[in-house]
Protein backbone atom coordinates (compact mmCIF):
# COMPACT_ATOMS: atom_id res chain seq x y z
CA UNK A 1 0.00 0.00 0.00
CA UNK A 2 1.94 3.26 -1.32
CA UNK A 3 1.13 6.73 -0.74
CA UNK A 4 -0.91 8.23 -3.54
CA UNK A 5 -0.57 11.84 -4.07
CA UNK A 6 -3.96 13.51 -5.69
CA UNK A 7 -5.00 17.43 -6.65
CA UNK A 8 -8.24 17.85 -4.51
CA UNK A 9 -8.47 21.32 -5.28
CA UNK A 10 -11.25 22.86 -7.32
CA UNK A 11 -13.41 26.10 -7.66
CA UNK A 12 -14.52 26.05 -3.73
CA UNK A 13 -18.02 27.39 -4.73
CA UNK A 14 -19.18 25.12 -6.83
CA UNK A 15 -20.58 22.07 -5.63
CA UNK A 16 -19.86 20.07 -9.16
CA UNK A 17 -16.40 20.28 -9.14
CA UNK A 18 -16.48 18.17 -5.75
CA UNK A 19 -19.15 15.59 -7.48
CA UNK A 20 -16.68 15.46 -10.28
CA UNK A 21 -13.25 14.33 -8.23
CA UNK A 22 -14.86 12.81 -5.31
CA UNK A 23 -14.85 9.19 -7.11
CA UNK A 24 -11.72 9.13 -8.36
CA UNK A 25 -10.49 9.99 -4.66
CA UNK A 26 -12.59 7.14 -3.02
CA UNK A 27 -11.51 5.05 -5.76
CA UNK A 28 -7.39 5.82 -4.84
CA UNK A 29 -8.08 5.28 -1.28
CA UNK A 30 -8.91 1.57 -1.37
CA UNK A 31 -5.41 1.34 -2.75
CA UNK A 32 -3.12 3.37 -0.63
CA UNK A 33 -3.18 6.22 1.97
CA UNK A 34 -4.01 9.37 0.33
CA UNK A 35 -2.27 12.60 0.45
CA UNK A 36 -4.91 14.98 -1.29
CA UNK A 37 -3.83 19.19 -1.90
CA UNK A 38 -6.98 20.97 -1.55
CA UNK A 39 -5.09 24.67 -1.51
CA UNK A 40 -7.59 27.04 0.47
CA UNK A 41 -10.48 25.31 0.57
CA UNK A 42 -12.92 25.55 3.10
CA UNK A 43 -13.97 22.81 6.35
CA UNK A 44 -17.50 22.54 4.47
CA UNK A 45 -15.86 21.81 0.90
CA UNK A 46 -13.36 19.18 2.56
CA UNK A 47 -16.50 17.68 3.79
CA UNK A 48 -17.89 17.56 -0.03
CA UNK A 49 -14.97 15.70 -0.86
CA UNK A 50 -15.47 13.13 1.75
CA UNK A 51 -11.90 13.80 3.18
CA UNK A 52 -11.45 10.97 5.79
CA UNK A 53 -9.65 10.75 8.95
CA UNK A 54 -6.96 8.69 7.61
CA UNK A 55 -6.38 11.03 4.55
CA UNK A 56 -3.13 13.21 4.54
CA UNK A 57 -4.58 16.77 3.74
CA UNK A 58 -2.48 19.58 2.61
CA UNK A 59 -3.63 23.59 2.42
CA UNK A 60 0.51 23.91 1.19
CA UNK A 61 1.15 23.04 -2.46
CA UNK A 62 4.95 23.21 -1.83
CA UNK A 63 4.84 20.77 1.41
CA UNK A 64 2.50 18.66 -0.92
CA UNK A 65 5.14 18.32 -3.83
CA UNK A 66 8.06 17.96 -1.98
CA UNK A 67 6.21 14.82 0.41
CA UNK A 68 5.35 13.20 -3.07
CA UNK A 69 9.19 13.68 -4.36
CA UNK A 70 10.68 12.22 -1.14
CA UNK A 71 7.74 9.74 -1.26
CA UNK A 72 8.94 8.82 -4.92
CA UNK A 73 12.54 8.57 -4.00
CA UNK A 74 11.78 6.19 -1.34
CA UNK A 75 9.88 4.01 -4.22
CA UNK A 76 6.83 4.58 -2.30
CA UNK A 77 4.57 6.74 -4.38
CA UNK A 78 1.53 6.97 -6.89
CA UNK A 79 0.25 10.07 -8.41
CA UNK A 80 -3.06 10.72 -10.11
CA UNK A 81 -4.03 14.13 -11.85
CA UNK A 82 -7.39 15.50 -10.79
CA UNK A 83 -10.22 14.94 -12.88
CA UNK A 84 -12.13 17.61 -14.18
CA UNK A 85 -11.33 20.60 -17.41
CA UNK A 86 -8.34 21.20 -18.43
CA UNK A 87 -7.95 24.87 -20.21
CA UNK A 88 -5.26 24.70 -22.39
CA UNK A 89 -3.49 28.15 -21.75
CA UNK A 90 0.09 28.53 -19.54
CA UNK A 91 -1.70 28.57 -16.46
CA UNK A 92 -4.23 25.97 -17.18
CA UNK A 93 -1.16 23.65 -17.38
CA UNK A 94 0.47 24.14 -14.52
CA UNK A 95 -0.41 21.39 -12.93
CA UNK A 96 0.81 19.27 -15.98
CA UNK A 97 4.36 21.24 -16.09
CA UNK A 98 5.19 21.34 -12.43
CA UNK A 99 3.98 17.78 -12.20
CA UNK A 100 6.86 16.69 -14.83
CA UNK A 101 10.16 16.12 -12.81
CA UNK A 102 7.83 13.63 -10.37
CA UNK A 103 6.39 12.10 -12.96
CA UNK A 104 9.67 11.51 -14.27
CA UNK A 105 11.08 9.88 -10.58
CA UNK A 106 7.59 8.19 -10.50
CA UNK A 107 8.26 6.35 -14.16
CA UNK A 108 11.85 5.23 -13.37
CA UNK A 109 11.20 4.32 -9.44
CA UNK A 110 7.92 2.02 -10.44
CA UNK A 111 5.73 4.36 -9.35
CA UNK A 112 2.26 4.73 -11.56
CA UNK A 113 0.35 7.62 -12.81
CA UNK A 114 -2.54 8.05 -13.39
CA UNK A 115 -4.67 10.40 -15.85
CA UNK A 116 -8.60 9.54 -15.73
CA UNK A 117 -11.72 11.65 -16.04
CA UNK A 118 -9.98 14.82 -17.95
CA UNK A 119 -11.37 16.95 -20.94
CA UNK A 120 -10.37 20.28 -22.38
CA UNK A 121 -11.87 23.33 -23.04
CA UNK A 122 -10.21 24.17 -25.79
CA UNK A 123 -8.02 23.10 -28.26
CA UNK A 124 -5.18 25.22 -29.26
CA UNK A 125 -1.79 23.65 -30.88
CA UNK A 126 0.61 25.16 -28.73
CA UNK A 127 -0.75 24.36 -24.90
CA UNK A 128 -1.76 20.71 -26.28
CA UNK A 129 2.41 20.48 -27.19
CA UNK A 130 3.72 21.45 -23.81
CA UNK A 131 0.78 19.20 -22.26
CA UNK A 132 2.21 15.88 -23.86
CA UNK A 133 4.91 14.86 -21.95
CA UNK A 134 2.91 14.55 -18.63
CA UNK A 135 0.48 12.56 -21.24
CA UNK A 136 3.44 10.40 -22.21
CA UNK A 137 4.58 9.83 -18.62
CA UNK A 138 1.19 8.29 -17.59
CA UNK A 139 0.24 4.79 -17.05
CA UNK A 140 -3.32 5.02 -17.85
CA UNK A 141 -4.86 8.12 -19.93
CA UNK A 142 -8.67 8.72 -20.31
CA UNK A 143 -10.56 11.69 -21.36
CA UNK A 144 -13.93 12.39 -20.34
CA UNK A 145 -14.95 13.15 -23.92
CA UNK A 146 -14.74 12.11 -27.71
CA UNK A 147 -13.47 15.70 -29.05
CA UNK A 148 -10.52 15.50 -26.70
CA UNK A 149 -9.48 11.96 -27.01
CA UNK A 150 -9.31 13.15 -31.11
CA UNK A 151 -7.45 16.27 -30.57
CA UNK A 152 -5.01 14.64 -27.76
CA UNK A 153 -4.23 12.03 -29.81
CA UNK A 154 -3.44 9.66 -26.60
CA UNK A 155 -5.67 7.53 -25.05
CA UNK A 156 -8.72 6.46 -24.77
CA UNK A 157 -12.54 7.96 -23.96
CA UNK A 158 -14.45 7.26 -20.83
CA UNK A 159 -17.65 8.83 -19.23
CA UNK A 160 -17.40 11.53 -16.71
CA UNK A 161 -16.87 10.58 -13.65
CA UNK A 162 -19.57 12.15 -11.95
CA UNK A 163 -21.65 9.08 -13.70
CA UNK A 164 -20.91 6.71 -11.44
CA UNK A 165 -22.88 8.40 -8.11
CA UNK A 166 -26.26 8.80 -7.50
CA UNK A 167 -28.99 6.07 -6.31
CA UNK A 168 -29.30 3.19 -7.97
CA UNK A 169 -31.30 2.86 -11.09
CA UNK A 170 -34.06 0.43 -9.36
CA UNK A 171 -34.57 2.83 -6.54
CA UNK A 172 -35.68 5.41 -9.27
CA UNK A 173 -38.75 6.57 -9.01
CA UNK A 174 -41.14 6.16 -12.55
CA UNK A 175 -41.15 9.45 -14.38
CA UNK A 176 -44.60 9.47 -14.39
CA UNK A 177 -44.12 9.46 -10.16
CA UNK A 178 -42.26 13.05 -10.66
CA UNK A 179 -43.67 16.28 -10.05
CA UNK A 180 -40.35 18.92 -10.36
CA UNK A 181 -38.96 20.19 -13.23
CA UNK A 182 -35.93 21.25 -11.85
CA UNK A 183 -33.83 24.75 -13.26
CA UNK A 184 -30.31 26.10 -12.95
CA UNK A 185 -28.48 28.73 -15.58
CA UNK A 186 -24.85 29.40 -15.74
CA UNK A 187 -24.84 33.41 -14.20
CA UNK A 188 -22.06 34.30 -15.92
CA UNK A 189 -23.51 33.49 -19.65
CA UNK A 190 -26.27 35.14 -21.75
CA UNK A 191 -29.24 34.69 -19.68
CA UNK A 192 -32.57 33.32 -20.97
CA UNK A 193 -34.83 34.56 -23.53
CA UNK A 194 -38.19 35.66 -22.72
CA UNK A 195 -39.08 32.65 -24.87
CA UNK A 196 -36.98 30.61 -23.45
CA UNK A 197 -39.24 31.13 -19.96
CA UNK A 198 -42.35 31.36 -21.80
CA UNK A 199 -41.17 27.55 -23.00
CA UNK A 200 -40.12 26.27 -19.79
CA UNK A 201 -43.74 27.71 -18.46
CA UNK A 202 -45.51 25.61 -20.86
CA UNK A 203 -43.79 22.15 -20.25
CA UNK A 204 -44.38 22.60 -16.82
CA UNK A 205 -48.00 22.86 -17.41
CA UNK A 206 -48.45 20.22 -19.90
CA UNK A 207 -46.41 17.68 -17.65
CA UNK A 208 -48.35 19.10 -13.95
CA UNK A 209 -44.88 20.12 -12.78
CA UNK A 210 -43.82 22.74 -10.05
CA UNK A 211 -40.70 24.25 -11.15
CA UNK A 212 -38.00 24.96 -8.61
CA UNK A 213 -34.32 27.04 -9.18
CA UNK A 214 -31.51 25.52 -7.43
CA UNK A 215 -28.24 26.86 -7.27
CA UNK A 216 -25.27 24.31 -7.59
CA UNK A 217 -22.48 26.93 -7.83
CA UNK A 218 -22.30 30.50 -5.76
CA UNK A 219 -22.50 32.50 -8.29
CA UNK A 220 -25.24 31.13 -10.25
CA UNK A 221 -26.92 32.67 -7.33
CA UNK A 222 -28.43 36.41 -8.41
CA UNK A 223 -29.94 34.47 -11.81
CA UNK A 224 -31.86 31.96 -9.34
CA UNK A 225 -33.56 34.20 -7.84
CA UNK A 226 -34.06 36.39 -11.01
CA UNK A 227 -35.49 33.44 -12.88
CA UNK A 228 -37.71 31.93 -9.60
CA UNK A 229 -39.53 35.38 -9.77
CA UNK A 230 -39.42 35.96 -13.24
CA UNK A 231 -40.87 31.94 -13.65
CA UNK A 232 -43.03 31.78 -10.63
CA UNK A 233 -40.81 29.46 -8.91
CA UNK A 234 -39.46 27.85 -5.95
CA UNK A 235 -35.96 28.63 -5.30
CA UNK A 236 -33.26 26.30 -3.12
CA UNK A 237 -30.36 29.31 -3.20
CA UNK A 238 -27.10 28.76 -1.44
CA UNK A 239 -24.66 30.81 0.29
CA UNK A 240 -21.38 29.06 -0.63
CA UNK A 241 -21.19 27.17 2.62
CA UNK A 242 -22.00 23.50 4.09
CA UNK A 243 -20.83 21.78 0.18
CA UNK A 244 -22.21 18.46 1.97
CA UNK A 245 -25.33 19.68 3.43
CA UNK A 246 -26.22 21.42 -0.15
CA UNK A 247 -25.49 18.82 -2.05
CA UNK A 248 -27.78 16.28 0.50
CA UNK A 249 -30.53 18.83 -0.40
CA UNK A 250 -30.10 18.72 -4.56
CA UNK A 251 -30.08 14.95 -4.54
CA UNK A 252 -33.34 14.76 -2.78
CA UNK A 253 -35.20 17.10 -4.85
CA UNK A 254 -33.39 15.09 -7.75
CA UNK A 255 -34.83 11.69 -6.38
CA UNK A 256 -38.22 13.52 -7.44
CA UNK A 257 -37.32 15.86 -10.37
CA UNK A 258 -39.27 14.57 -13.72
CA UNK A 259 -37.44 17.16 -15.98
CA UNK A 260 -34.29 19.07 -15.91
CA UNK A 261 -33.18 21.74 -17.67
CA UNK A 262 -30.10 23.48 -17.31
CA UNK A 263 -26.71 24.65 -19.24
CA UNK A 264 -24.11 23.14 -15.96
CA UNK A 265 -23.25 19.86 -16.74
CA UNK A 266 -23.09 18.77 -13.58
CA UNK A 267 -26.10 19.79 -12.31
CA UNK A 268 -27.50 17.86 -15.51
CA UNK A 269 -25.14 14.78 -14.49
CA UNK A 270 -26.17 14.88 -11.18
CA UNK A 271 -29.74 15.11 -11.48
CA UNK A 272 -29.59 12.10 -14.33
CA UNK A 273 -27.67 9.53 -11.76
CA UNK A 274 -31.32 10.20 -9.87
CA UNK A 275 -33.57 9.30 -12.82
CA UNK A 276 -34.48 12.92 -13.79
CA UNK A 277 -34.47 13.46 -17.59
CA UNK A 278 -31.75 15.95 -18.57
CA UNK A 279 -32.12 18.89 -20.98
CA UNK A 280 -29.53 21.07 -21.94
CA UNK A 281 -30.96 24.67 -23.28
CA UNK A 282 -28.70 26.96 -24.06
CA UNK A 283 -29.04 30.34 -25.37
CA UNK A 284 -25.33 30.42 -26.82
CA UNK A 285 -22.86 28.09 -28.69
CA UNK A 286 -20.90 25.52 -27.13
CA UNK A 287 -20.56 21.58 -27.07
CA UNK A 288 -19.51 20.56 -23.73
CA UNK A 289 -22.57 19.23 -22.72
CA UNK A 290 -23.32 17.54 -26.05
CA UNK A 291 -19.85 15.56 -25.90
CA UNK A 292 -19.60 14.50 -22.57
CA UNK A 293 -23.16 13.04 -22.43
CA UNK A 294 -22.41 10.97 -25.74
CA UNK A 295 -19.39 9.84 -23.98
CA UNK A 296 -21.73 8.43 -21.72
CA UNK A 297 -24.40 6.77 -24.84
CA UNK A 298 -26.63 9.52 -24.39
CA UNK A 299 -27.48 11.74 -27.54
CA UNK A 300 -29.75 14.07 -28.47
CA UNK A 301 -30.67 16.09 -24.98
CA UNK A 302 -29.19 19.50 -26.41
CA UNK A 303 -31.28 22.85 -27.44
CA UNK A 304 -29.70 25.52 -28.81
CA UNK A 305 -32.27 27.91 -28.26
CA UNK A 306 -31.10 31.29 -29.98
CA UNK A 307 -33.15 32.37 -32.59
CA UNK A 308 -36.33 29.90 -31.60
CA UNK A 309 -39.63 30.82 -30.45
CA UNK A 310 -41.94 29.74 -27.99
CA UNK A 311 -43.42 26.69 -29.32
CA UNK A 312 -40.29 25.84 -31.56
CA UNK A 313 -38.44 25.26 -28.03
CA UNK A 314 -41.43 24.02 -26.80
CA UNK A 315 -41.31 21.14 -29.28
CA UNK A 316 -37.93 20.43 -28.76
CA UNK A 317 -38.35 19.61 -25.37
CA UNK A 318 -41.11 17.52 -26.07
CA UNK A 319 -39.18 15.50 -28.60
CA UNK A 320 -36.46 15.11 -25.63
CA UNK A 321 -39.48 13.66 -23.42
CA UNK A 322 -40.67 11.00 -26.02
CA UNK A 323 -37.33 9.49 -26.24
CA UNK A 324 -36.97 9.49 -22.21
CA UNK A 325 -36.82 5.61 -22.22
CA UNK A 326 -33.82 5.14 -24.39
CA UNK A 327 -32.12 8.76 -22.23
CA UNK A 328 -32.83 7.22 -18.57
CA UNK A 329 -31.52 3.37 -20.11
CA UNK A 330 -28.50 3.90 -20.51
CA UNK A 331 -27.21 4.91 -16.88
CA UNK A 332 -27.09 1.29 -16.66
CA UNK A 333 -24.01 0.79 -19.46
CA UNK A 334 -22.78 3.72 -18.20
CA UNK A 335 -22.12 2.75 -14.92
CA UNK A 336 -20.61 -0.59 -15.69
CA UNK A 337 -18.17 1.02 -18.18
CA UNK A 338 -17.04 2.91 -15.19
CA UNK A 339 -16.61 0.45 -13.14
CA UNK A 340 -14.71 -1.63 -15.03
CA UNK A 341 -11.76 1.62 -15.03
CA UNK A 342 -12.23 1.42 -11.82
CA UNK A 343 -11.31 -2.28 -11.63
CA UNK A 344 -8.64 -1.29 -14.32
CA UNK A 345 -7.26 1.69 -12.09
CA UNK A 346 -7.26 -1.36 -8.94
CA UNK A 347 -5.20 -3.42 -10.60
CA UNK A 348 -2.39 -0.44 -11.69
CA UNK A 349 -2.08 0.20 -8.63
CA UNK A 350 -2.02 -3.24 -6.47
Amino acid sequence: MKNIFVPGVGQHENIGDIILRRPLINWLRESGELHIYVGASTIGYDRGLGIQPQDVLYHSFIKWYLSALWQAIKLNAHYAFKPGEVQLTIMGLKEHLVMLPLLAILRLTGGKVIRIGSGARNYAALPRMFMMPSVWLSNIVMWRDPVTTAYMGAGATMPDLAFVEGANQAEHLPLKERNILVVSMRGDREHPSDEWLEAVKLYAAQQSLSVVLITQVLRDSALSKKLADKLGAGLIDWDGENHDVQEKQLRDLYARTHTVVSDRLHVLITAYTHGALPIGMLSYASDKIKRHFDAAGVNNICIFTSGMNKNAIFDAMKTILENHSTTLSALSATREKLLAIKKQVSVLLA
